[in-house]
């Protein structure tokens, strides 16, 4: 089976299916990068600690990266499962629900967490239940879309940007604080993500994908892996989010130690960047994904949008201030918007076995997730080598440019234009 391609799918879709599947995603990225970008870093921030603030810094990495580990595992092995799960409940829907309804229980959990251990196994439970959640939702484009699958796409990419500015924004500007927020949070992945996992299609697998599946070898089940475009796009999918989240996973950080802001400017300011990123993420995203629809190109289109990432990350670097700031996130919005949504469009067509999508997807959304929680990680000890975050920045630019090459090793470099 290594080497088969996706079987062709029902095709097109109409606007309630997109309302849909965008509400899902935007309730799974909000409560996956507003602990990231706002919360996490609130409660485990040292400004009073013997070792300084450098602790802090060091510790949300950590708590971030263990979730990431955790998400790699989880989010596969459901959607193996998924691929192979079969009643009258369909066979995405229940792992979608049981995803959102682990991310709910964890953010309440994570509310009332106290120390970098226990909001670590919070955290654990919000990254699994997501990554779950996110196999599902992700495998209906392989199911269900053909000439749709840009568009599907820049539904995920865009969902990422304004979840961000929707949770980060409610808690900024209504004062909830970190108890409130991740309430909050946890009532509205319960309620967008049940609705939009029981109101989607959700169809059986055709009867030659369930033949075929029932005849795999263990060594067959491993195939993705070992497929040459698929598997240097997760290399490269993984990179360019290790630089993404270089550049944005430290933010609040940089506002306070960097740029020496006091606490309620930086929670302003991160807010106000954070917008600026989202709507350049929105726009570059929607036009980008159409783009490759249209003409099929999506390898050249992903290297241009991580060198535009790159670029961000080293004027940061160089020119440490909010101004610049305010240009780097306009920049990383259109490299990062639109990287997203071709790359996960350009990832539905190389999808290597037709009887795996979810699974091979989940390893899709994997890569992005976990280069979102490494980042921070290995953004932390870069700020405890250098004293400062210009080594942040620079390896952020750095790494971007080479997960952007790593796409140049894919082969099948055309999809079917509409």
């Amino acid at each position: 089976m290594t080497g088969q391609r996706t079987p062709t799918p029902r095709g097109r879709v109409g606007a309630k299916w997109f309302t849909l599947f965008t509400l899902a995603w935007l309730a799974l990225w909000t409560v996956q990068l507003t602990p990231l970008q706002l919360l996490i870093p609130l409660q485990l921030n040292t400004p009073d600690d013997a070792d300084g603030w450098i602790s802090g810094v060091v510790w949300s990495g950590l708590v971030l990266a263990v979730g990431g580990i955790a998400a790699v595992v989880a989010g596969p092995v459901a959607g193996g499962l998924s691929d192979r799960t079969r009643g009258a409940r369909g066979r995405r829907r229940p792992w979608a629900l049981a995803g959102v309804a682990l991310s709910a229980v964890s953010l309440v959990a994570l509310a009332f967490a106290s120390g970098p251990w226990g909001v670590g196994a919070a955290w654990i439970g919000v990254s699994v239940g997501a990554a779950v959640a996110g196999a599902a939702f992700t495998a209906m484009i392989a199911d269900q879309l053909t000439t749709q699958r840009g568009a599907a796409s820049a539904a995920v990419a865009s969902s990422q940007a304004v979840g961000i500015v929707l949770g980060v924004g409610v808690i900024v500007l209504l004062g909830l604080g970190v108890v409130g927020g991740y309430l909050v949070l946890a009532g509205f992945v319960a309620v967008a993500g049940f609705v939009a996992a029981l109101w989607l299609p959700d169809p059986p697998a055709p009867e030659a994908v369930v033949a075929a599946r029932s005849a795999r070898t263990l060594a067959n089940r491993l195939a993705a892996l070992r497929d040459h475009d698929f598997a240097w796009l997760l290399a490269g999918r993984l990179v360019v989010n290790v630089g993404n989240a270089l550049g944005t996973g430290l933010l609040l950080f940089f506002l306070l130690y960097g740029l020496e802001r006091d606490a309620d400017a930086a929670e302003d300011e991160l807010l106000l960047l954070i917008v600026v990123y989202t709507v350049f993420v929105v726009a570059a995203s929607l036009v980008s994904g159409r783009i490759s629809d249209r003409t099929g190109r999506r390898v050249g289109l992903v290297v241009a949008a991580a060198t535009v990432q790159a670029s961000a990350s080293l004027l940061l670097a160089c020119l440490p201030s909010l101004e610049t700031a305010l240009v780097s996130a306009a920049l990383l919005g259109v490299g990062y918007g639109a990287y997203m949504s071709v790359g996960l469009a350009l990832a539905t067509d190389l999808l290597p076995s037709p009887e795996d999508n979810a699974r091979d997807l989940g390893f899709v959304n994997v890569a992005a997730s976990l280069g979102q929680l490494l980042g921070p990680l290995i953004g932390a000890g870069l700020v405890a080598l250098a004293g400062g975050f210009w080594l942040l920045f620079a390896a952020g630019s750095v790494l971007s440019v080479l997960g952007g090459l790593m796409t140049l090793a894919i082969r099948r470099r055309r999809s079917a234009p509409v």
